[in-house]
């Protein structure tokens, strides 16, 4: 679970303890760079 918030500006995306992870431009670049995340790694 995470958190995507509006933050001056700008998107900031936390995940579900409370830590931040990235920022992003747009809610549509945090979605994407979260699906990222959620991918396992190769």
């Amino acid at each position: 679970m995470y958190s995507i918030l509006y933050v001056r500006g700008h998107i900031q995306v936390f995940d579900s303890n409370g830590k931040f992870l990235f920022s992003a431009d747009s809610e549509r670049e945090a979605r994407e760079e979260l699906r990222e995340y959620a991918q396992p790694a190769a």
